[in-house]
């Protein structure tokens, strides 16, 4: 079920992401997204992905996807609680979490793992690099597909959108390859640690009993 998430592509970027080429790029640092040279529909995409003003509540298709994102938010809910002990700053979190993810075409569960390895899901967390929040994207981000406003990074919904935004232009670089996707996205592409780790963590964050998310996409 996990691989099948992993591989099928999504309308979100779909084939523009897919058909279009990296022009180039520096050297990657590990630990650390690189700024790379981006084809311009790539480019387009990404900005019109990051300026969608629309607030990240959830819209379910019928009551059975209704019902099933329930499920899925009141075991991720308990599964937070130690980390993010207030309710509402929790139910917040995890709308937006679900909403972007969803959006972008990936499984909540590996946004969630992700952000256990880079933050802890600490909101205002700031690496040696610079890079910042929940989902640690680095600033240079919001100058090629944002408004240059890098304080907005510690806004818990711009910081997943761009963060989930940027790790699906990734999956698509590397043709559904999550792993080195992973890589790409940590700026060390071909190393194990940080794919191996982000893997890892998402078992903690997988809800098997209903396959809660699958079919209930935030409406377009």
């Amino acid at each position: 079920m996990r691989e099948r998430s992993i591989i099928r592509a999504q309308a979100w970027l779909g084939s523009v992401l897919c058909a279009a080429a990296l022009l180039g790029g520096g050297a990657a640092q590990a630990g650390n997204q690189k700024e790379e040279a981006l084809a311009d529909s790539v480019k387009l995409a990404l900005e019109r992905a990051i300026r969608d003003g629309r607030p990240p509540k959830p819209a379910f298709r019928d009551d059975a996807a209704r019902a099933r994102y329930q499920q899925w938010f009141d075991a991720m809910s308990a599964r937070l609680m130690r980390r993010l002990p207030d309710e509402q700053t929790r139910t917040e979190f995890l709308e937006s979490a679900w909403y972007e993810a969803t959006r972008a075409g990936l499984d909540p569960g590996l946004v969630l793992g992700l952000i256990q390895v880079e933050s802890a899901y600490r909101k205002y967390a700031v690496s040696m690099a610079g890079a910042r929040g929940y989902m640690q994207v680095m600033p240079f981000w919001t100058g090629v597909i944002g408004d240059s406003n890098r304080r907005a990074l510690f806004d818990m919904q711009t910081n997943l959108r761009y963060g989930c935004s940027i790790l699906r232009m990734y999956i698509d670089m590397e043709g559904g390859n999550l792993y080195l996707a992973l890589g790409r996205y940590n700026g060390s592409r071909g190393k194990p640690d940080y794919p191996n780790a982000v893997l890892s963590a998402w078992k903690n964050w997988e809800y098997k009993a209903q396959n809660a998310v699958a079919g209930s996409i935030a409406s377009r």
